[in-house]
């Protein structure tokens, strides 16, 4: 009988270890938007999503069209953008959360996601960017937001896949072509 019980107790430990530790998705994750609203992630299974950190005084702020457009086209094929303004580089985006609204509303059209004004970077980002930059939490690597505007690609199960640099234009035929995937 010891020996069966302890051969049941193997086992057990054997076919624990063998589980596969789930990793976290963006759906464990909410964060505020642009109106002080809360957000949470888990709406937007099933969807592909892009997720990029914006600044209106940037040089690449024309992005916020480009993404509107990429928008416009996909989002009735599962696509989503999540955008957080941030003041993190170079004070590019010094307003208050009504001013960027106005900005992105009147200048771009955006019908998109816009969250709140956010840090993205250093030891007091926001838990969703501590998972995007930490392969611990996000499964796939580690990595610094390098400037403005750098995007995280989400696939449809909520899990980061891929890091396009801030340079590369949302219609870029490498993002394209994800979205279209």
């Amino acid at each position: 009988m010891k020996q069966l019980l302890s051969l049941l107790i193997f086992t057990l430990f054997i076919s624990s270890c063998n589980e596969q530790v789930k990793t976290p998705s963006v759906y464990d994750y909410s964060v505020s938007d642009i109106n002080g609203l809360e957000f949470d992630f888990s709406t937007l299974k099933g969807k592909k999503i892009i997720i990029v950190n914006t600044a209106s005084n940037c040089k690449f702020a024309q992005q916020l069209g480009e993404f509107e457009k990429l928008f416009a086209k996909y989002k009735n094929k599962g696509l989503e953008i999540v955008a957080f303004p941030s003041n993190d580089f170079d004070n590019l985006e010094p307003g208050t959360n009504e001013q960027i609204k106005n900005y992105c509303f009147e200048e771009y059209d955006v019908s998109y996601w816009l969250m709140s004004k956010s840090q993205v970077t250093g030891k007091d980002r926001i838990p969703i960017y501590k998972y995007l930059t930490r392969k611990n939490l996000n499964g796939l690597i580690d990595s610094e937001v390098a400037w403005n505007f750098q995007k995280y690609l989400i696939n449809e199960e909520g899990h980061l896949v891929k890091i396009i640099a801030p340079a590369v234009s949302p219609l870029d035929s490498s993002i394209v072509n994800w979205v279209r995937r």
